[in-house]
C-alpha cells in the first residue's frame, strides 16, 4: 500500500499508489480503513449516546393514545434484554397495545390502496381482511371482526371506499368499547394527508 496507517488519507493516496499509478487493491483497502474507522468513531458516539439517553430517560407518550406510554418510563423497568445494547425488556403488548397498532396498520394499509385497484388487487385485499379476522392474537376480537365483515363485507372498489369502511368497521369497535366514534370525514388527514398547520 502507498503510505502507513498514521498518514491522512487524501484524494491522491487514496487512489494512487507511491508511484502515482491507480492502485485498485490501494484504493479499496484505503476505502475499507476509511469507513470501518468511521463506522468505530460513529458506533462510539451512539453507544454513549444512547446509554446516557436510557439513563435520564423521561416518559414517552405514545402519540395513538396517552393511555399506553411506550418505553423507556422513568422509574420503569428500564432493563437491557441481555445482550442487547439498544433493546429494552418489554412485555407483549396487552388487547389494548395490540388494537392500537392493529388499526394503525389497517387504517394505513387502507390510505395507500390504490383509487383504482385492478380485480387481483380487490381479491386480495377482500382475502386479506377475511385471512385477518382468522389469525388475529385476540380471540373474541377475531371473531367479532369476522362477524362484522360477514354483515357488512368489505367495500374495496377505490381507496376511498375501503378508508371509509375501514373507519366505520373501526367505529363498530369504539362503540362496543364506550369509545367516541371518529368522524369518518376525517379519514384522509388522519391516515393519509395529515393535517394542515
Amino acid at each position: 500500500m502507498s503510505n502507513s496507517q498514521d498518514e491522512p488519507i487524501t484524494l491522491s493516496n487514496f487512489l494512487f499508489n507511491k508511484d502515482g499509478k491507480f492502485c485498485l487493491p490501494c484504493t479499496a483497502y484505503r476505502g475499507f480503513q476509511y469507513v470501518t474507522t468511521e463506522m468505530t468513531n460513529r458506533y462510539q458516539v451512539y453507544k454513549n449516546n444512547k446509554l446516557e439517553t436510557l439513563r435520564n430517560a423521561q416518559p414517552q407518550v405514545n402519540i395513538m393514545n396517552q393511555d399506553t406510554a411506550t418505553l423507556p418510563v422513568q422509574g420503569a423497568n428500564n432493563e437491557m434484554i441481555p445482550g442487547s445494547r439498544t433493546y429494552v425488556k418489554e412485555d407483549p403488548p396487552d388487547v389494548q397495545k395490540l388494537g392500537v397498532a392493529s388499526w394503525t396498520f389497517l387504517h394505513t394499509m387502507a390510505a395507500k390502496y390504490p383509487r383504482e385497484p385492478t380485480q387481483t388487487q380487490k381479491e386480495d385485499m377482500s382475502e386479506f381482511l377475511k385471512l385477518f379476522s382468522h389469525v388475529y392474537p385476540c380471540n373474541w376480537c377475531a371473531m367479532d371482526f369476522e362477524k362484522y365483515i360477514t354483515k357488512y363485507s368489505p367495500r374495496v372498489e377505490s381507496k376511498e371506499e375501503l378508508s371509509r369502511w375501514m373507519c366505520e368497521a373501526h367505529n363498530h369497535v369504539n362503540v362496543k368499547l364506550g369509545k367516541p366514534k371518529f368522524n369518518c370525514d376525517f379519514w384522509q388527514q388522519r391516515w393519509k394527508d395529515g393535517w394542515e398547520e
